[in-house]
């Protein structure tokens, strides 16, 4: 029995990986969708089985936080259980998230009027963002001072981070002609991996309790996140990331603490 309640955790891990899996699924299951437009000009556009991408990174990410809890609350741990959450994680927030990226890129470059000379290598940095992801967790699993704070971003917030774009995609429509531009995603795509990387320290919700300075800012955040997603829906989502990231780098002296 005893054996048992040690692998419940690593059970809920692997339905985290599950979800990681069928998020890469949906993404390239119906491709990018080509019309043509009153003019004749082509358009591309992203499928809207994308959205299930979304939910299903959302759905691991909920995982991901429910496999610690389990393990907190029946008292167990393992190195086992702490290399499976790093596989699953690489997987459900650094694999899936990728392939949107890609399958964005991949439009936004067919969009382009010099499409057919494009080299498919140009689809390449994508797959930046898992490589640093696990290096982030490589480090994260050998480093014992990460106990009440983070070094970078953690791989899961920029899991969900990435999962948005398809919503705001379909709900925002300037935002939409913005993720149709190559550039943006290249931008994108070297900020994310930095901010894995990086050694700077980012605040954790487990380290919260006794830093009553963040109470103000992380408020402010809150308030941010909200009138966003009331008056843009989506858009909360990077608007929030971006709050996080800023108390972070502001208060870096509070959270050390």
């Amino acid at each position: 029995m005893s054996s048992f309640k040690n692998q419940i955790p690593n059970l809920i891990t692997l339905l985290n990986l599950f979800f990681g899996c069928w998020a890469i699924v949906y993404v390239f299951q119906a491709g990018a969708i080509a019309s043509i437009d009153e003019t004749g000009a082509m358009i591309i556009e992203m499928p809207e089985q994308l959205y299930m991408a979304s939910l299903f990174i959302a759905i691991a990410a909920v995982i991901d936080f429910f496999d610690g809890f389990v393990a907190r609350l029946l008292k167990v741990s393992s190195e086992m259980g702490k290399q499976l959450d790093s596989l699953a994680d690489v997987v459900s927030f650094g694999v899936a998230p990728a392939c949107i990226v890609f399958q964005f890129l991949r439009m936004a470059l067919a969009n382009d009027v010099n499409a057919l000379s494009h080299n498919s290598l140009l689809l390449a940095p994508a797959f930046l963002i898992p490589m640093a992801g696990a290096y982030r967790l490589g480090r994260f699993n050998l480093d014992v001072t990460q106990t009440t704070y983070f070094k970078g971003v953690p791989i899961p917030m920029i899991g969900l981070l990435t999962a948005s774009f398809p919503l705001i995609y379909w709900h925002s429509g300037w935002a939409a002609q913005i993720l149709l531009t190559p550039m943006f995603w290249y931008v994108y795509i070297i900020m994310v991996s930095y901010l894995m990387v990086m050694s700077l320290p980012m605040l954790a919700l487990k380290g919260l309790s006794n830093k009553r300075k963040l109470v103000i800012p992380l408020l402010l955040v809150a308030i941010e996140i909200a009138l966003t997603g009331y008056f843009y829906k989506w858009l909360a989502i990077p608007f929030g990331f971006m709050g996080y990231c800023l108390v972070s780098l502001l208060y870096k002296k509070t959270i050390i603490q």
